[in-house]
């Protein structure tokens, strides 16, 4: 794939996100919500950074299977059950995704939801992918 970035210089300075994915490539993969679910199905981790490492790497992972790589990544979104509690936690969340996805950031969105599937679960991810 191809990613061009945009984030134009008239909005407000992108960070942790990018404002705009131009993505060219052959292959869509659309990415199912994931949550902090461990291979028996049970959510793991206590606190939010927890879950969303664990998320985004289940995320990762079926990317991966798919044939693709975190910077294939064209657009994800973040529902959390408190945003509040999603921002105070955004500088570690945001070292959490360094880590597992690097710095080709895809366009994003974080939504409240009043729960989620599994009742424990804080955070969920989706999103889609471009392949070459």
């Amino acid at each position: 794939m191809t990613a061009e970035r945009i984030d134009p210089p008239d909005l407000s300075p992108a960070t942790g996100f990018s404002h705009a994915v131009v993505a060219t490539g052959s292959r869509l993969v659309f990415l199912a919500g994931q949550t902090a679910l461990d291979t028996d199905g049970k959510v793991t981790g206590t606190t939010l950074p927890e879950q969303f490492g664990k998320a985004l790497t289940n995320l990762l992972a079926a990317l991966r299977a798919a044939g693709g790589t975190p910077s294939d990544l064209a657009r994800v979104t973040v529902y959390a059950t408190d945003v509040a509690a999603y921002r105070a936690h955004a500088p570690e969340l945001g070292h959490i995704w360094r880590q597992l996805a690097g710095r080709d950031y895809p366009a994003m969105a974080v939504v409240e939801v009043v729960r989620l599937w599994d009742e424990e679960a804080m955070v969920e991810l989706d999103g889609f992918a471009v392949l070459p």
